[in-house]
């Protein structure tokens, strides 16, 4: 139940804070430029929308704790 909010929630756009763990953000990118790496074709990449992820500053601690 909560992934499927998670996922609900991020396609609506919306980012997803969870206190103590991190912040989940969705960016849009731009159209660009590419190139096929087999062929060497150049291609236009369409604009699309990603998802980036930031640790918390507990998790970061938590995770590098030796």
């Amino acid at each position: 139940t909560t992934i499927d909010i998670l996922k609900n929630t991020l396609a609506s756009g919306e980012d997803v804070l969870i206190s103590g763990f991190g912040k989940f953000r969705v960016k849009q990118k731009t159209e660009r430029k590419g190139r096929n790496p087999v062929t060497g074709e150049d291609l236009q990449q369409p604009a699309r929308r990603v998802v980036t992820f930031k640790c918390s500053g507990k998790l970061r601690e938590r995770v590098n704790v030796r």
